[in-house]
Parts: structure tokens; C-alpha cells; sequence
């Protein structure tokens, strides 16, 4: 399933930050003992700083994304899927109109939307379903997701405003 690979995803950013931060921990306790012994190696504390550095980066999206997969798993256990075209509109603005849509008719609007996340693979791949069938639903006050048959993953997007 399509959320269940989001998830997996933000397991991996918030595993890989948390083990980053306690190699950063552990090189930092080595790096003070080498310098109370007497022995000093070059670069070590850059080292160091870079990797807690990166590993809080990665606890703080990973944890983002974990907590976006829950509110969306929430929000999909009592919302619907829409089947309906996908237009696009720019490089990350994209158009979805439901089925049963007529462009004909002024009172019907699709609905607009932006890309939450600006991985260029995830945006090359929306860009791909042009004019195709997809699945959507809305997950929040402004926020929809989107998916394909075949695609392994969930597309976050957030309503863009007139």
C-alpha cells in the first residue's frame, strides 16, 4: 500500500537521523578522550558537529513525516478516494478534476493544488500523469493526497488559494 511505503520512508529519515546523533554522541566521547590522552586528529570536531547537525535534520523530517503519515491514515480511514483527471499547471501545480467533471460548466472548478514536497523525483512523477486517472482525497482542512494505480507511493498537496 501507498501509505504504508510513506511510512517506511519516514521510519528510514528518523532512523538514519537518530543513528547519525549517536555516532556524532560517540565520536564526540572519543574525539575528548584522544585529546585528554594528548593525541589530537585533525578535523574530528567538524566531524562530529556535521554528523549530530545532520542527524537532527533527519530526526526532525523524519519525525514530520511519520506524523503526516498518521494524520493521513486518520483522515483516509473515514474519507473516500475520488477518481478523476490530473492536469498540470506548472512545476508543481497541479489540477484535479473529479469525475463527472465538465469543463463546459462554469460552476464546476477543478480542484487546484500545489505539491507539498519539492523532491524533483516526486514532482517528475506527478508531472508524468498528466491528463491520467488518479486517485485523490482530501486528508484535511487544505490538504489532498493523490495516487495512481501502479504508483507505490502517496503525492501530499496542499489546496492552492485563488
Amino acid at each position: 500500500m501507498a501509505l504504508a511505503a510513506h511510512q517506511a520512508g519516514s521510519l528510514r529519515w528518523l532512523g538514519g537521523g537518530v543513528i547519525a546523533v549517536v555516532l556524532g554522541v560517540l565520536l564526540g566521547v572519543a574525539a575528548v578522550a584522544l585529546a585528554g590522552s594528548g593525541r589530537r586528529v585533525p578535523l574530528l570536531g567538524l566531524v562530529v558537529v556535521v554528523l549530530v547537525l545532520v542527524g537532527l535534520v533527519g530526526v526532525v523530517a523524519g519525525t514530520g513525516a511519520l506524523m503526516r503519515t498518521f494524520r493521513w491514515r486518520r483522515a483516509l480511514a473515514t474519507t473516500p478516494w475520488q477518481t478523476g483527471r490530473l492536469r498540470i499547471a506548472g512545476p508543481a501545480v497541479i489540477a484535479f478534476e473529479p469525475e463527472g467533471f465538465d469543463e463546459l460548466d462554469p460552476e464546476q472548478e477543478p480542484v487546484r493544488l500545489r505539491l507539498l514536497s519539492t523532491a524533483v523525483w516526486r514532482t517528475r512523477t506527478v508531472q508524468a500523469l498528466d491528463g491520467a486517472e488518479v486517485l485523490a482525497a482530501p486528508v484535511g482542512g487544505r490538504q489532498w493526497v493523490l495516487t495512481a494505480d501502479g504508483l507505490p507511493t502517496l503525492f501530499g498537496a496542499r489546496v492552492v488559494p485563488r
